[in-house]
C-alpha cells in the first residue's frame, strides 16, 4: 500500500513545537510513559491503540481524529499485528469509520489467514447490532471464501441476508434469493433460524405455498433435533444452538402451518395445527422460559380458534372474539384486520368496533412474549388493512374510504408491494367521483412515485441479473 505523506508522529510533533511542550510535558498530559512516548517519536516502537487513544486525546482532538493515518502505521510503519488491528477495528465500527475498516480489511485479506479472524470480529458486530460495519466484513469474508460449500461461506451470506431485510419488498426478495442456496450449508441451528427469517419474506409477500414448504422443513428438522436431544443427557461443547429452545421451533412452525390453512380458507385443517401448537405437554423441559412460551402459543391458540370461527362466517362468535383480544393489546391489530375482512366478505357492520379500537389503526410495532411482530409481515398487512378499511368505507358510502386508499398506496408504494398497489389503484378509479381535487392530485403524485419507483425497480432487476 502506499502511505499517505503525513505521518502521526509528525502531527505529534508539530503539536509539541508549536505548544512550547517537552516529551516529559506531554507525557504527563496524555497519561503515556515519557520513555515510551520518546521511543513511539524516534520511529523505534509501533504506535498501540490504547498509545493512540492517549496522543490524541493529550492533543484535544477528535477520538478519530489520526485513525485515517493510523492504518498506515499498522501496514506501511510497522508489521500488522493483529492485537493492534482487532481493537482498531471495533472502535472504528463504533464510532462509524467505515472508511478505515475497508482499508484494513483489503490490507489483511491479502493473507487468508485473517479471514476467520475477520469473521469472528463481525459475529461480534452483529451481536452488538453494528450492522453497517459487519455487512462490510461479511462482504469480505465472503470474496475471500475459496470453498463454495464452506459453513463460514453460508454464515456470512445468512447475515447478510438479515441485514438487507427492510421495508422494500422487491430488495427483500433479492436477499431471499441470494440466501436461499446457502441455507443447507448451514449448521443445523442456524438453518432453523434461516427457515423462520425466509418464512416471514415469503410471507410478507403472501407467498403461501413457499411459506408452507419452509414450515415443513422448520418443523421436521426441529422435530429430529429435539427428539436426538431427548435420548441424549449431554450436549457437545461446541454445538451450535439456535436463537430459541428446539421446543418453539416445533410450535412455530405448527403456528406457520395453521396461517397457510387459514390463508387458504380451509379453517378445518387450521383449527387441527391450533390443537397440536396449544399442546405442550411432550415437551421435556420444566422451567419459567417452557411455562411462558407454552402459555403464549395457548393464548394465540385460544384467539385464533375464536378467529377461525368469525372468518367462517359465524357472526355469534365475533362478541367473544373482540372480548378476547381487548385484554391483549399485542393481539388488537392484527385482530382489527381480520374483523374488517370478514365484515367486507359477510356484509357485517363494524363501525362500533372500529370506534372502540380507533387508537390502534394507525401503523406502529407490536410486543409479544417473544419480541417484537416481524417487521416486513407487519407493515405488509397494515397496507392491507387499510385497503380493507377503504372497501368497508366506500361500501356503506362514506367518502372516509378515498383517504385510507391514498393512505395504503403511499406506504405500499415505499416497500415495493405491487398487489396493494394494483388494488389501490382499482379502488380509486371505481370511487375516483367521490375524491375531492386535493386528493385527486394527491393520488397523481403518488401514481409518479410509484412509476419512478417502478423505473428504478427494473434497473435494479436487469443489474442483478
Amino acid at each position: 500500500m502506499i502511505p499517505t505523506t503525513a505521518t502521526i508522529r509528525d502531527a505529534l510533533a508539530t503539536y509539541l513545537s508549536q505548544q512550547g511542550m517537552s516529551i516529559h510535558q506531554f507525557a504527563g498530559q496524555a497519561g503515556i510513559n515519557s520513555g515510551t512516548l520518546s521511543r513511539v517519536l524516534k520511529g523505534q516502537q509501533p504506535i498501540a491503540m490504547s498509545h493512540l487513544e492517549r496522543i490524541t486525546k493529550g492533543m484535544e482532538l477528535p477520538e478519530d481524529h489520526f485513525y485515517t493515518l493510523y492504518v498506515d502505521e499498522c501496514f506501511y510503519y510497522s508489521s500488522p499485528t493483529w492485537r493492534r488491528l482487532r481493537p482498531f477495528l471495533l472502535r472504528s465500527a463504533e464510532l462509524g469509520r467505515l472508511d478505515c475498516i475497508e482499508q484494513v480489511v483489503q490490507n489483511l485479506l491479502e493473507n487468508l489467514t485473517y479471514a476467520p479472524m475477520l469473521f469472528e470480529v463481525a459475529e461480534g458486530l452483529f451481536l452488538e447490532g453494528l450492522w453497517q460495519a459487519a455487512e462490510l466484513l461479511y462482504k469480505n469474508v465472503s470474496a475471500s471464501e475459496k470453498y463454495q460449500n464452506s459453513e463460514r461461506l453460508a454464515v456470512c451470506q445468512f447475515r447478510l441476508f438479515r441485514i438487507a431485510l427492510g421495508d422494500d419488498q422487491t430488495q427483500n426478495l433479492q436477499a431471499a434469493l441470494l440466501f436461499e442456496c446457502y441455507l443447507d450449508r448451514l449448521d443445523e441451528a442456524d438453518q432453523l433460524d434461516g427457515l423462520k427469517h425466509l418464512g416471514h419474506v415469503y410471507g410478507s409477500m403472501r407467498r403461501w405455498h413457499k411459506v408452507d414448504e419452509l414450515a415443513k422443513e422448520m418443523l421436521r428438522l426441529a422435530t429430529i433435533r429435539y427428539n436426538l436431544q431427548r435420548r441424549s443427557d449431554r450436549r457437545e461443547i461446541n454445538e451450535k444452538t439456535p436463537e430459541k429452545p428446539l421446543y418453539f421451533y416445533i410450535l412455530y412452525a405448527q403456528l406457520i402451518r395453521s396461517t397457510v390453512c387459514e390463508e387458504f380458507g380451509d379453517y378445518k385443517s387450521a383449527l387441527d395445527w391450533v390443537s397440536l401448537y396449544m399442546d405442550g405437554s411432550w415437551i421435556q423441559e420444566d422451567n419459567e422460559e417452557v411455562k411462558r412460551t407454552i402459555a403464549q402459543f395457548q393464548e394465540w391458540g385460544t384467539a385464533n380458534s375464536l378467529l377461525y370461527r368469525v372468518l367462517a362466517g359465524q357472526y355469534e362468535a365475533l362478541s367473544e372474539y373482540v372480548e378476547y383480544i381487548s385484554l391483549r393489546t399485542d393481539e388488537i391489530f392484527i385482530a382489527l384486520y381480520n374483523i374488517i375482512l370478514s365484515a367486507n366478505r359477510y356484509d357485517w357492520n363494524v363501525d362500533y368496533i372500529l370506534e372502540r379500537f380507533a387508537a390502534y389503526i394507525p401503523y406502529q410495532t407490536y410486543s409479544t412474549e417473544f419480541g417484537e411482530y416481524n417487521q416486513q409481515v407487519m407493515s405488509d398487512q397494515h397496507n392491507r388493512f387499510l385497503v380493507e378499511l377503504a372497501v368497508y368505507y366506500l361500501h356503506n358510502k362514506c367518502k372516509e374510504g378515498i383517504n385510507f386508499i391514498l393512505q395504503s398506496l403511499e406506504s405500499s408504494a415505499r416497500i415495493n408491494n405491487e398487489g396493494t398497489v394494483i388494488k389501490c389503484v382499482d379502488l380509486f378509479e371505481q370511487h375516483r367521483h367521490l375524491a375531492d381535487e386535493e386528493e385527486k392530485e394527491q393520488y397523481k403524485l403518488l401514481i409518479r412515485k410509484v412509476q419512478d419507483s417502478h423505473e428504478k425497480k427494473t434497473h435494479y432487476s436487469s443489474s442483478f441479473l
